[in-house]
């Protein structure tokens, strides 16, 4: 009897950095450069086939770039177990804003032991390199300000958008796992010890090429220079 598992992930940044692209290019497919911004709050649904036991539903909660300034992003954050923090790598002001969406974040929710929510750092919009400023080292960057790692993406082109999203899937699980047997239960257990990732629909051909770093997964390789 396989068990199902709700999970809420914050995708969250400043406006037009490609919050909606990526979401709906993981959840269906699909790309547009004609998506309306988002007012308030959006969300999809995406069914991952953990393993032989366990169905992960997860919830992309696609929060409005504005909504960092209102009240609402409290109520919006309740419940979430993970985050993706995107900025736009073609504006250096994104980037800069990226802590202040990580501090709002960690001041909202945080993991039932206290601990803030696992997030990861996306770079999207990668594929215009020959636009994007100078930036700081990624990985130094994010492990400095406590995200569990990054990522240089592209919704347009497919890159990395798949690989992120595992990664913090992953962080969540594993989180989860140990809560459960600190809590000396199997209610929250998922995946046994050794087991494979399974996720449908994994395409091992898509675009990867953008660095990356994660430590919720060991068997990404990370690289540490600067971006070009």
């Amino acid at each position: 009897m396989q068990h199902e598992r709700l999970l809420k992930v914050l995708v969250i940044g400043d406006l037009g950095v490609g919050k909606t692209s990526i979401i709906k290019r993981y959840v269906h497919q699909v790309f547009s450069q004609h998506y309306r911004a988002t007012i308030g709050v959006d969300f999809a649904l995406k069914v991952l086939h953990w393993d032989q036991r366990t169905v992960v539903r997860l919830q992309l909660w696609d929060i409005a770039g504005q909504e960092r300034y209102g009240n609402m992003t409290r109520v919006y954050y309740r419940e979430a177990v993970g985050a993706l923090v995107v900025f736009d790598m073609t504006r250096l002001s994104t980037f800069q804003a990226v802590l202040k969406w990580k501090g709002d974040l960690d001041s909202k929710v945080a993991l039932s032991n206290g601990t803030p929510v696992p997030a990861v750092l996306l770079g999207n919009k990668c594929d215009q390199r020959s636009l994007c400023p100078k930036l700081p080292k990624l990985e130094n960057f994010s492990r400095e300000y406590g995200f569990i790692g990054w990522y240089e993406t592209s919704a347009k082109d497919n890159t990395n958008i798949d690989a992120a999203i595992t990664c913090l899937v992953k962080s969540i699980m594993t989180a989860e796992d140990e809560r459960a047997l600190r809590d000396g239960t199997t209610a929250g257990r998922s995946e046994p010890e050794g087991s494979v990732l399974v996720l449908p629909r994994f395409d091992y051909n898509t675009k990867e090429k953008g660095l990356s770093g994660c430590s919720g997964c060991p068997s990404l390789k990370s690289r540490d220079r600067e971006n070009d």
